[in-house]
Formats: structure tokens, sequence, C-alpha cells
């Protein structure tokens, strides 16, 4: 209850009147970028802020549509309502300009929106809590609120032109160090998170977002938010060394398995399925040191293999299946 009345004091004091604020209208004062990839079409919003979960609450995207990071004072509508928007046709700045002209509130808010086209629109009312504002580039905008200092937004900025060569999410991420670095949240850290969607619509909506990282509630969110990400790119190499075996291209296929230990050597994870995919492929010899010290390491993935020939996912023959559970 202490929290909620500070929070409308503060909402008086700054706009000079008794704005409603809404219990379910969080206090997600925060740093965040929202960017598209010139080369492939991707876009995403980054976040970090001293609040729990931000990213349920600040970041929105659609494949094919665009991304929206609401916050300051938050409107959570502005990410459902602004890619509706953009869908009917509007460009981004068109609605941007929509969500504002009705909304009260909006010397508090801060937005940014970004469509498929990479068209940016992005606000900061005058009464955002400083130190407060944002900077637009190509593809591209960044934007702050209630920071230690007016050095954090300049310096997202830079950091994003820097680092053009990264992929877009790690580039994402390079970004919210850079704003750590000069400052971050007045408050501190608590949760960060990243969305990325595709540049062109999908087919299939549920394959949408491409990556959906959030750190609810942590000492150091960003460190834990990269860590998720790189286990992100390693799964990716585990599910493209699958499609090789599938493909019937082996070689392929243990480059990415490969790839993929080399990220994360003590995954256990990882070498099972590896090893498995070696004994379907006659490689047996191969498979049983992988599976003897996975088997080592905890005796529930030796009772796993005895239960996969039922279910078609172990193709030995019965002497063979023997062997590998002796290991």
């Amino acid at each position: 209850m202490k929290h909620l009345i500070l929070v409308l004091l503060l909402v008086i004091s700054v706009t000079g009147q008794a704005q409603l604020y809404k219990v379910e209208s969080p206090f997600a004062h925060t740093y965040s970028i929202v960017a598209r990839d010139e080369v492939t079409g991707e876009m995403a919003v980054a976040v970090q802020s001293h609040w729990f979960n931000v990213g349920g609450v600040v970041s929105w995207g659609e494949a094919g549509v665009g991304v929206v990071a609401t916050q300051s004072f938050v409107n959570k509508s502005f990410g459902i309502r602004g890619l509706a928007l953009i869908k009917e046709g509007k460009t981004a700045q068109e609605a941007l300009d929509i969500l504002l002209a009705t909304d009260e509130g909006r010397a508090v808010r801060q937005v940014s929106i970004l469509d498929a086209e990479g068209n940016v629109a992005t606000h900061t009312g005058e009464s955002c809590i400083k130190y407060a504002g944002h900077i637009k580039g190509d593809n591209y905008s960044v934007q702050a609120n209630m920071m230690l200092t007016d050095e954090v937004w300049p310096a997202m900025a830079n950091a994003y032109e820097l680092n053009y060569g990264l992929p877009l999410p790690e580039r994402m991420l390079a970004v919210l160090e850079a704003a750590e670095k000069a400052g971050g949240d007045i408050r501190g850290k608590q949760s960060a998170a990243l969305l990325v969607v595709q540049g062109e619509k999908l087919e299939n909506i549920w394959d949408d977002p491409m990556i959906d990282l959030s750190v609810e509630d942590a000492e150091n969110p960003l460190e834990e938010l990269k860590r998720l990400l790189k286990v992100y790119r390693a799964y990716e190499h585990m599910n493209n060394g699958d499609l090789a075996v599938e493909h019937g291209d082996m070689q392929k296929a243990m480059a990415a398995y490969g790839s993929a230990q080399k990220m994360f050597p003590n995954n256990l994870e990882m070498q099972y399925w590896t090893a498995i995919t070696l004994a379907n492929q006659g490689e047996l010899e191969k498979a049983k040191p992988i599976l003897k010290r996975v088997f080592a390491r905890d005796e529930n993935w030796r009772e796993l293999t005895r239960r996969l020939p039922e279910a078609g996912l172990l193709e030995l023959s019965e002497e063979e299946i023997d062997q590998l559970l002796a290991l």
C-alpha cells in the first residue's frame, strides 16, 4: 500500500494534476532499445530495469509487423494497440500519434514503436523522471528514464552503431551493457529481457517470437540474459545437427553437435543425444565413451536409455542395447 501511495504522489508531482494511476499499470522506469536488422529483417526489443519481470511489461512484438517498448508509467495497451494499428496500415509515427492523442498520461509515458519497414517513432513525456531522453537512428531507437546520468541513452546509441557486425540479439545485449556502464537505472538492476521477431509474417503464428528470453529477478540480470542467449545459440546448433541427421549428412550433424558442446562442455543433455544419434547411425563405438561419461555423472540417463527403444528413439538390437546399458 505504501508503494502505491508513493506512485500516486509521484504521478501528481510530475504532472501537476491528479492523474489516475491504475494498479495494473506498472511503475517500470527503465532503459530499452528497439531495432531492426537491415539484412535479416529481424526486429527486437531489449530492456533492463529495477523492476520485477520488466520484459512482461515493456516488450511487445509480432513477426512481419513491428516491435514496441512502452515504459516509464507504463500504458501496457500501447503494445497490443500499437501493433494492431501498424497491421491496419499505419506507420510507426501514425500509430504513436494515435496512441498519445487519447492518453491523458502522455506526459509521463515513454514509448518507442518500430515497424517492419524500419520506421521508428519515439516519445519521451516532458514529465518523465529525469534523467530521461531518447535517440533515434537508422532502424533503431534507444530510450531511457529515471537514469543515474544523462549519458545513458547516448552510450546506448553509440554501442549500437559500433557493434554493427554482431547478430541482432547479441548487438542488443551490447547496448544494454553500455547503458549499465554509463550509470543505468538510478535504483539499480533487477530484471532484463530480449524479444526478437522475424521480419516477415509467419504462416505458423506459434513460431512467433523467434527469441523470447526473460530474467525476472536477479542480482546481475544482464549477465544471466547473456548466458540464456548463449544457451539458445547452443541449442540452435543441436537443432541444426538433428536436421542434418534427417538429411543423412552425419558430418554436418557432428560438426553442429560439436559446436554446441564446445559452448557447454558439461551439458549432459547435449552429450547424451549426440551419443544416441551416433548409435542410431551405426556408430556404436563412438557413442559408447560418451554414454559412459554421461552415465557416470547421472544414472537417470541409463534408465532413460532403457526406455528409448519402446518409444522408437533407439533402433538397436537387444545385444547392442545391452552393451550400452552395461557401460
